[in-house]
This record gives C-alpha cells, sequence and structure tokens, in this order.
C-alpha cells in the first residue's frame, strides 16, 4: 500500500506544478493579446482627447452663432483664463481709431482717455529666401596680370545649395518633430522649392559627420557626473548585401538631476551599437565611475564586477512582476510571491 502522506505530498506538488503552468500560460497570453505597458500610452490617451475635444469646440461654435449672449460669456472665460504671451516675443502694434476725432455734441476736439489693449498671437508660416552672395573682382588698369577678389566663404555642404540654416531646420525636423524626408520634400514642393529625398539624406549626413566633435565632447561631460541612465532599444538598419533591414540597437546614456535639485544641466547622448552583448555598455562607459541606473538586462551585470560603477536597477521593473501577478488572480505561486 502506499503511504497517505506520501499521496498527500505527490498531490500537493502536482497542484503546484499546474498552478505555475496555469501562471506561465496567463503571462504568454497577456504578452500576446494583451497590453505590454500597465498604463494607456499619452500619445493614444492625446489622439482621443484632441477628437473629443475638437468636437465639444464644434458644437460650442454653432451655439454661439446662434446665440451671442452665450458668445460674450466665451470671450470674458478666454480673457480670464488666456494668460499673457512670452515676452520676448516682437510686438507689431495695429491701432483702429475712429475716422474723425470731432465731439458730435459739441463739435470740440476729443483727447485720449485711455485705450483697451488685446494681444493675440500671429505665425508667419515658414519662408524660404534665396542668399546671394556677390563677390566683386578687382583688376588694376597699370598691371594687366593683377585680378584680386575675396575667397568664396566656407560652406556646410560644398557646391551645394543649402545654408547652415537650412540644414539644421532639416535636422530639427527630421529628429525632433518626427517628420522623414520625404514628408519634407513634399512640404518643399508646395513653395516650388524641388528638393528631392535623396538630397535631403546626403544633406543629414554631412551634417551628422562634423557634429561627431560635439556628440563626443556630450558623451565625455556626461561620463564625468556621479549618476547616469542607462537604456537600450532595436533599431532596424539597411543591410545592402543581403536586401533587407538588420537589427541592430540604440544605447541611451543620460544624466537630469533637475528632480533632486542637481546643478549639472541634463543631457542624453545615443550610441548605436551592432549587437547588445555586455561589451558594447563595458566600451562606451570606459572612464565613467558612479551609479549607473539600469533596468534588469543581464548585459549591464558585468559592469559592476569589471568597472568602478555602482548598478542602481529600476523599481517600475520590479513592479512589472507584482502587477501581472496580481493581474493573473490569486493563485497559490501567486500567493506565496507577493508573501514573500
Amino acid at each position: 500500500t502506499t503511504d497517505p502522506l506520501a499521496l498527500q505530498a505527490m498531490l500537493a506538488a502536482e497542484r503546484a506544478e499546474n498552478a505555475r503552468l496555469r501562471q506561465i500560460i496567463r503571462e504568454l497570453q497577456r504578452h500576446r493579446f494583451g497590453r505590454r505597458a500597465e498604463s494607456l500610452p499619452m500619445d493614444q490617451l492625446l489622439l482621443a482627447l484632441e477628437e473629443v475635444e475638437q468636437v465639444e469646440a464644434e458644437g460650442l461654435a454653432a451655439q454661439e452663432a446662434a446665440d451671442p449672449a452665450k458668445l460674450e460669456a466665451r470671450v470674458r472665460k478666454r480673457r480670464a483664463n488666456r494668460g499673457s504671451l512670452p515676452a520676448h516675443l516682437p510686438r507689431i502694434e495695429q491701432v483702429i481709431d475712429i475716422p474723425d476725432r470731432t465731439c458730435p455734441c459739441c463739435k470740440g476736439m476729443l483727447h485720449v482717455m485711455g485705450e483697451d489693449r488685446s494681444e493675440r498671437l500671429d505665425i508667419v508660416p515658414a519662408q524660404f529666401r534665396v542668399i546671394v552672395t556677390r563677390r566683386p573682382k578687382y583688376a588694376c588698369r597699370s598691371c594687366e596680370e593683377i585680378v584680386l577678389q575675396a575667397p568664396a566663404a566656407a560652406r556646410l555642404v560644398e557646391g551645394g545649395i543649402p545654408t547652415e540654416a537650412t540644414v539644421a531646420h532639416v535636422l530639427v525636423s527630421k529628429y525632433a518633430d518626427h517628420l522623414p524626408l520625404y514628408r519634407q520634400s513634399q512640404i518643399y514642393a508646395r513653395q516650388g522649392v524641388n528638393l528631392d529625398r535623396s538630397t535631403l539624406a546626403d544633406w543629414v549626413g554631412k551634417a551628422a559627420f562634423l557634429l561627431r566633435p560635439v556628440h563626443e565632447r556630450l558623451f565625455e561631460q556626461l561620463k564625468t557626473s556621479s549618476k547616469l541612465f542607462a537604456d537600450e532599444t532595436t533599431a532596424p538598419v539597411l543591410d545592402p548585401g543581403r536586401g533587407r533591414t538588420r537589427t541592430g540597437q540604440l544605447f541611451a546614456y543620460a544624466r537630469d538631476d533637475r528632480p533632486w535639485g542637481g546643478i549639472d544641466p541634463p543631457g542624453v547622448a545615443y550610441i548605436y551599437a551592432p549587437d547588445r552583448k555586455a561589451e558594447q555598455p563595458l566600451r562606451h562607459l570606459q572612464g565613467f565611475a558612479g551609479i549607473l541606473q539600469v533596468d534588469g538586462y543581464a548585459g549591464y551585470r558585468v559592469l559592476a564586477g569589471r568597472s568602478a560603477i555602482s548598478l542602481a536597477f529600476c523599481w517600475a521593473h520590479v513592479r512589472r512582476r507584482f502587477y501581472e501577478l496580481a493581474q493573473s488572480g490569486p493563485t497559490p505561486i501567486a500567493t506565496e510571491a507577493l508573501r514573500r
């Protein structure tokens, strides 16, 4: 006969194993079909709010057009909540005056007793202009072989048509405003300026090469900090020889001491790497000594043993596991993990 205690132990072990497997299945289902983050992405939330606010504003405009009293009430509310426009913006004053300053009663001259002043925000659309550079040539009437002319100024793109401000605008539009080059090309075409996407790409590549010393200096300054944040993400990279893309890695090293009153200015440096191996952060962070805040990726852990770096792990990633356990329900394995 089988020992009853042994049977109970086997049954408990089987139940625990079943609970563990069910937990794994729930995690896989949530990873495959559920939201990746515990909170709604802010961009998605703002998109939904924009649509609601636009519909509401359209309805209010219809009400104001039908009822002048509601329009006046809205005007007073706007004036109370508008605030002031930035002082550094240039002001262009417009005076709306009466056509005749003669008193309609006694025909005497009216005098100014005050004025109402209001400000509105005006935007001048991007204007294209052509910088014409002239370099006069000078010759001597006595010496036939003498011709003098000021040397041409250096250009960011030698032989090209863009000024430095134009290239800067293309870079800011691409990397800060997330406007791909083909969309920028379409925007310029509306102004009659035909710039092919490949031409813009050439400008961006030239600027990237010239900005390398700035990037290197920025990263060296960041590595003098006592603490940094590090993270990485995948990036598709063209692989011309294979006719498709491969997966590279973008490492970000950031400093932001503003939340705790630090005086160092915030900054971030991005470094591309072909893979995610531990050798990459080891190579990047040579010379850095301090606290490095990271997630749970094992590639960063080698830094603690081979350099003067102390690792600080992210509590948000720790919380995620507890969130997953709480979402899965009161299973024995979840209860035991939360108890511990």
